[in-house]
């Protein structure tokens, strides 16, 4: 059940977790009008299923995403390039804003933009193969190193910045940046095995759930408690959690009705 037609996206939808995968060969480069399509499609992920609880964005081919189309660069302006920055946060922004957890999962490059868009989501799963970087300063650009200082320490991104050097999916992992680490042909059955085990709870729950987490990252402590006990005084009354309440009590399977969905302002 789909509403648009992308030209370089892929979409697919089978019960609770909607797929979007980044189709622009060979190495799934982003131009303008992909970030127009980045943007449409997590800005409207309902219209991909009639019970969206969370998104798998993978890419097509080799490599999640090799960076920003390079041709791009020639023709930028001093008068174009506030618009076309806009156009590229808005999609960044789409993915970190989409009402439901993202998982990314990464295999090959994912440079510059490409790792903007794997750190917009809400967690990585890489191949071994994925390598992250943030070649910027390598092409006269800036950008990324906000998104690579979610997942890595200062210092690291820093060095990553400075020297343009990619961190290998095993180094991520070190880290704390990525989730899980397996093999390319396992990759996205593990995000979708993660999928299933995040879509098997209510619709409204995880949607509350991603609002608290998207508004407390960086909260201090205190102030995001009560942010978050703000949420359980609206989410606790609804019959969603009545029935996630009950089903634990009574050590069963909850029922959760898909078209009762609690919408968020």
């Amino acid at each position: 059940m789909t509403t648009a037609h992308y030209e370089f996206l892929t979409v697919a939808y089978e019960p609770g977790i909607a797929s979007v995968t980044l189709a622009r060969g060979p190495v799934n480069a982003v131009h303008q009008p992909m970030y127009r399509e980045i943007e449409h499609v997590f800005n409207n992920i309902d219209s991909l299923g009639p019970d969206v609880r969370a998104v798998i964005l993978a890419g097509a081919g080799r490599h999640f995403c090799a960076g920003n189309d390079l041709e791009e660069f020639t023709t930028m302006t001093a008068e174009n390039a506030p618009g076309r920055m806009r156009r590229v946060r808005a999609a960044f922004f789409a993915i970190q804003g989409c009402p439901v957890p993202v998982i990314a999962a990464v295999q090959g490059s994912a440079l510059g933009t490409g790792l903007a868009i794997a750190a917009s989501a809400d967690f990585i799963i890489a191949a071994t193969n994925a390598r992250f970087g943030v070649p910027e300063v390598s092409v006269g650009v800036m950008g990324a190193a906000a998104h690579l200082s979610r997942l890595v320490s200062q210092p690291m991104a820093r060095w990553a910045y400075f020297s343009t050097e990619a961190i290998p999916a095993q180094e991520m992992y070190r880290l704390g940046a990525v989730v899980a680490v397996v093999e390319p042909e396992h990759l996205l059955d593990e995000a979708l095995r993660r999928a299933r085990m995040i879509a098997r709870h209510g619709p409204t729950t995880l949607r509350f759930a991603k609002h608290a987490m998207n508004e407390i990252e960086f909260m201090e402590l205190q102030q995001a408690y009560r942010f978050e006990q703000s949420l359980t005084c609206e989410l606790a009354p609804l019959p969603e959690a009545r029935e996630a309440l009950a089903a634990t009590r009574e050590s069963r399977t909850p029922t959760y009705v898909a078209d009762g969905r609690y919408e968020l302002d």
